[in-house]
């Protein structure tokens, strides 16, 4: 009988502009700290110094940085500065020796696949946006068409940006795996208390106060159904620099006391369970985990059905509400008021909500990163 001898424990590293909030940094710390724990070798490489870092890494995962953030000035400066990152990140390759490496988002792949050129490991891309939403130089668009056909593959969240690039970008090799939901929800700091409002019902939104998140065209919504439902409040999670913008938005529709707006919790958990409805507004999207976590916990959930994401989470009338044309706050502002009209409703789509539990979980997608990177 054949003695079966274990895999030699392969070395992943990981190159992202910095851990500070946003979906793919909670992916970088899910996929390391998953990779770990199967054996393998993690090295995180970020260009920030772990100062803003927001999401941690499992203690066994090295943490590197190229120290090489900031503005890059003009046109010849940054080209510049782009090569000093390449040069930097291969020196660190080369004294890495990795067997595979993963560019997190669009420029941190460029340059994965730049610095890893000639090198005995595999690489892969991957997108996080979706590209036609990016406001991205034309710099980098031009070096993303050159360089994802030379990655061993090309990860998009969701069937809508691989569309878009196996179209725009010819020669990529294109897979599909979407962020897993966290579940259960583990409080960080900062903690903060969820008020208490008895015989109130709370719509709930989450995400970085950015025009893109639609925040303002959530307001608006609210604002032309809140007379007729005087025992609903919004509670907006999140910072951005939007965020004087629309608190005098609602101040100015008079809702300054039912429109709050509780800044970045890490008690997350706690918000969702007690809130009503979720509300998901953007004007683009990736893959929403915001999304998947407030349906996780239960809550009926009215999405905005931009370009990409909502779509491949929510199941149009049976766990959620996609809203159509997603440009049409009218249409958003009925669809809020339906489910907040109709508690029985609200609690239907609940029940079918925690679907996405199983159907995003961890080992689920998980499974389908052990595939592409091994």
């Amino acid at each position: 009988m054949a003695v079966q001898h274990p895999e030699a424990p392969e070395h992943l590293v990981i190159v992202i502009h910095s851990l500070r909030g946003g979906g793919a940094e909670r992916v970088v710390s899910d996929i390391s700290a998953w990779y770990v724990s199967k054996g393998h070798r993690v090295t995180v490489v970020t260009q920030t110094d772990a100062d803003s870092d927001v999401y941690s890494l499992d203690s066994r995962v090295q943490r590197l940085s190229m120290r090489t953030a900031g503005d890059s000035g003009g046109a010849v400066q940054a080209a510049l500065s782009n090569v000093r990152r390449i040069l930097r990140l291969r020196r660190m390759l080369k004294r890495l020796q990795p067997t595979v490496v993963l560019g997190m988002m669009t420029t941190s792949s460029v340059l994965a696949v730049l610095a890893t050129r000639g090198l005995p490991c595999r690489v892969l891309a991957s997108e996080h946006t979706h590209p036609p939403a990016q406001r991205l130089p034309r710099m980098w668009q031009t070096l993303r068409r050159r360089t994802y056909p030379r990655a061993h593959a090309v990860v998009a969240l969701t069937h809508g940006t691989a569309d878009w690039l196996r179209e725009h970008i010819p020669g990529s090799t294109v897979h599909v795996i979407p962020n897993a939901v966290r579940w259960p929800l583990h409080p960080s700091d900062p903690v903060v208390p969820v008020p208490e409002t008895p015989g109130r019902y709370r719509l709930l939104a989450v995400g970085r106060l950015h025009p893109v998140k639609g925040f303002d065209r959530l307001i608006t919504a609210f604002a032309s159904i809140a007379e007729r439902f005087p025992r609903w409040d919004m509670t907006i999670l999140g910072e951005g620099p939007e965020r004087e913008a629309l608190e005098e938005q609602a101040r100015e529709a008079g809702l300054e006391a039912r429109i709050q707006f509780s800044g970045r919790v890490g008690n997350i958990g706690d918000w969702y369970q007690a809130s009503d409805l979720y509300a998901l507004s953007s004007r683009a999207e990736g893959l929403s985990n915001t999304l998947l976590e407030a349906m996780a916990s239960g809550l009926a959930a009215v999405a905005v059905d931009c370009d990409t994401g909502p779509r491949e989470i929510i199941r149009h009338e049976v766990d959620g509400v996609l809203v159509n044309p997603p440009d049409d706050i009218d249409a958003l502002a009925a669809h809020l008021s339906d489910l907040m009209a109709h508690p029985e409703r609200r609690a239907a789509l609940s029940r079918r909500a925690v679907d996405v539990r199983d159907r995003f979980s961890v080992a689920r997608i998980m499974h389908l990163w052990q595939g592409l990177l091994r």
